[in-house]
């Protein structure tokens, strides 16, 4: 990076990505010293580019909160998987959100050059994107008001009704929203439970931020709380059942279904909650292995219909 040209842009990339960057950073990201930072710093206010700064040993730079530069600068990838993204919206629940992204498509196109707004209108043009038949909405206020509690560490409350129907009113101290297996999650500590737990966005209402502030564990870790407990996720159903495969190969092959399994006569016994059967009756007998169901009832009703199915396609 020897061109000075770039390494301005580089400073613009950097204080458009961050709150604020201190002097002593931008010059060991751009391998020059803090005098040169400040000439670069001084050449994009020339260019009337809000760059504010404080004293102190080597300084530090934040753009004028609030002021935004249009993205002139995007490759013809970039464009595409911004278009790309804004549109996919539905596939994660966020349907509410379509309306919002017509403004953002219709201002990167006024400002793309034409090649890149060529991207941005193969999205509309080639690529259709419906959502699964597994997705389900959720409130994209709620999804805000969560993730703000979470980076402002305050507690939230809502309602929640459960799988079963039951009403309760719950506080807790958030600690991360997931997206996983078409549906939104709430993760955080259950003031009234005493434990973490999970709470499926879509079934919460009135849900507000509260007066209580606190601290979100450094350590914690989403994802893989998740993929330890996901598979007991509160559902309209738990299924139990055995599978003639050995667990090595279970591990490869269900696991990644969000699965509890563990190994049993030689084969495996698998654990999970689902709302809907039949995704994944279908996926076990896609292993062309031998089942039997434990759990519950629904489970061997799903089957023989699956069973029906088959057989009248076969015919």
């Amino acid at each position: 990076m020897y061109d000075p040209i770039m390494r301005v842009l580089t400073v613009l990339e950097v204080l458009q990505a961050r709150d604020y960057v201190t002097g002593t950073e931008l010059a060991e990201r751009l391998e020059v010293d803090l005098r040169t930072v400040q000439r670069y710093v001084v050449r994009l206010r020339d260019l009337s580019i809000p760059v504010e700064s404080s004293r102190g040993v080597g300084g530090a730079y934040r753009l004028k909160p609030g002021y935004r530069l249009p993205p002139l600068l995007l490759t013809n990838e970039e464009a595409f998987a911004l278009s790309l993204g804004l549109h996919s919206l539905k596939q994660i629940g966020l349907s509410a959100f379509a309306p919002a992204t017509e403004g953002p498509l219709a201002k990167l196109e006024r400002v793309l050059p034409g090649a890149l707004r060529e991207s941005i209108r193969t999205v509309d043009d080639v690529v259709a994107i419906e959502p699964g038949p597994w997705v389900i909405s959720t409130s994209v206020e709620y999804l805000i008001r969560a993730a703000s509690a979470i980076r402002s560490g305050h507690r939230i409350g809502f309602g929640y009704e459960s799988h079963d129907g039951a009403i309760s009113r719950r506080q807790i101290e958030p600690y991360a929203v997931m997206h996983s297996d078409g549906r939104w999650y709430l993760i955080g500590y259950c003031l009234s439970r005493r434990a973490v737990r999970t709470f499926r966005l879509d079934r919460t209402s009135d849900l507000k931020a509260g007066r209580g502030s606190f601290k979100r564990p450094r350590d914690f870790d989403p994802r893989s709380y998740m993929r330890e407990h996901m598979p007991f996720v509160q559902s309209e159903y738990q299924i139990d059942v055995w599978i003639d495969m050995p667990i090595e190969e279970a591990a490869r092959t269900i696991l990644p279904w969000r699965v509890a399994i563990e190994e049993e006569n030689g084969g495996t016994r698998l654990r999970c909650g689902r709302d809907r059967l039949e995704m994944f009756a279908a996926m076990l007998l896609s292993t062309g292995r031998r089942i039997v169901v434990r759990s519950p009832d629904e489970m061997r009703k799903t089957f023989r219909e699956l069973a029906q199915s088959a057989l009248q396609a076969a015919g």
